[in-house]
């Protein structure tokens, strides 16, 4: 199995544990020597390999399974990855995605931070893209059958309320530390970004009575 965008192995390392035989890949060094480490620890045999979702360095039909949660939706050119994500699965091999949804919590987050963020490279695409179901089968064609998806939300116990989801997200959160690291220079745009992610995490919790952020969970077949 190949884990692309593995980060930290939060699915390399459970599917190791049930026996798979697994590759996690990640352009972050430091996320995968975190993901080493944990392996480790745990006992497991984890290959860890530096690499580009875009460009993955390995050869065509190498794996039974090809999956990604939460981490090919951040590459920027959407087709260039799956291209890579359908080309090293093997004829018969299972492509497996998990990834926030637009219209879900973490989508609606991403749509308030875009105005105080650089402009994406020219033909990049939205992340949340990735969580509807239309824009996942255009991009895999014909070349995987058999396409399950299946719209999902994962509770949140952490986080109680829109106070802490926003001190949470500034600390420990890539995307939201990035927006907010180009602005530090301007603490009225901090301050109108702090009450845009605010008034989101109000409004999703009296909406929905608790943090329950939709994903979408895509399966297919390489044919």
């Amino acid at each position: 199995m190949l884990d692309v965008a593995a980060g930290s192995g939060n699915v390399a390392i459970p599917a190791a544990e049930r026996g798979a035989d697994v590759v996690a890949s990640d352009l972050t060094p430091a996320l995968l020597e975190s993901g080493r480490r944990e392996a480790a620890r745990r006992g497991l045999d984890v290959e860890w390999r530096e690499a580009d979702a875009e460009a993955l360095p390995f050869e065509d039909a190498s794996f039974d399974a090809v999956v990604s949660c939460v981490g090919v939706m951040f590459t920027p050119f959407h087709q260039t990855a799956a291209d890579e994500l359908v080309r090293v699965c093997r004829p018969g091999g299972r492509v497996g995605l998990i990834n926030w949804t637009p219209q879900g919590f973490i989508g609606r987050m991403f749509a308030t931070m875009k105005p105080f963020v650089p402009p994406p490279p020219a033909g990049a695409s939205a992340p949340p893209l990735w969580g509807d179901p239309d824009h996942v089968a255009g991009l895999m064609g014909d070349r995987v059958t058999d396409v399950e998806v299946d719209r999902r939300s994962i509770d949140i116990a952490r986080l109680a309320s829109a106070e802490e989801f926003l001190t949470f997200f500034k600390t420990h959160y890539g995307p939201t530390i990035a927006a907010y690291r180009g602005l530090a220079d301007d603490p009225d745009r901090v301050a109108e970004l702090d009450a845009g992610l605010l008034s989101l995490a109000r409004d999703h919790l009296a909406e929905q009575g608790r943090f329950a952020w939709e994903y979408l969970l895509f399966t297919g077949t390489r044919a």
